[in-house]
């Protein structure tokens, strides 16, 4: 069975930094990614179809990361991959830092400060993990862009991912996101 690839593959009009594609979000966080219009009032992200136009590649990474979280090889279609990949190794990384019994707030914060570091490896650093699938950018300021990009990512993921973990009203972490905390996308961690 093959992995599951990212339905923004035929955006059109794609800015590419390397062959990273820098796609529209649904966020309220500060950055370069064109910001796609907020869901009505008492519409849920969990459950957003992916025809709706506020879908963006952030709840796709939620949807498809425990599908995409068990397989070893993943053949990449072009550069909305790229961001989906991305996005299944900070989920993964994020969700570690969730310990079962954890109350949300230090959850938020935990996960909260991976998400606003600062000091993080992207395509073409010696410390990113898989730069022999993405290229680097051609030059600083493409490689500040990406950097942004990929801050904005890893905020809006964040709180998503935070909301999907905590979403039973419980006030605990959901043991069946929990269960993914040993697996590794791909063999890699970020």
């Amino acid at each position: 069975m093959p992995a599951y690839h990212s339905l923004f593959l035929d955006e059109p009009n794609q800015q590419l930094i390397g062959n990273f594609a820098i796609l529209p979000l649904r966020t309220k966080t500060r950055g370069p990614a064109q910001q796609l219009s907020q869901l009505p009032a008492g519409t849920s992200d969990i459950d957003l179809d992916p025809s709706n136009e506020s879908y963006d590649p952030l709840d796709e990474v939620l949807s498809l990361f425990r599908a995409n979280t068990f397989f070893r090889n993943f053949e990449i279609k072009g550069p909305a991959d790229r961001v989906l990949i991305y996005g299944i190794l900070f989920v993964s990384d994020a969700i570690t830092k969730i310990k079962p019994g954890m109350a949300k707030r230090d959850a938020e914060k935990a996960v909260g400060n991976i998400a606003l570091e600062t000091n993080f490896a992207i395509p073409g650093d010696a410390g990113f993990p898989l730069n022999q699938m993405f290229e680097p950018p051609k030059d600083r300021n493409e490689a500040e862009v990406l950097r942004q990009y990929i801050m904005q990512m890893r905020q809006e993921l964040a709180q998503r991912l935070l909301g999907r973990v905590y979403s039973d009203g419980t006030g605990q972490p959901s043991k069946w996101w929990l269960s993914f905390t040993k697996r590794k996308f791909m063999g890699k961690q970020l």
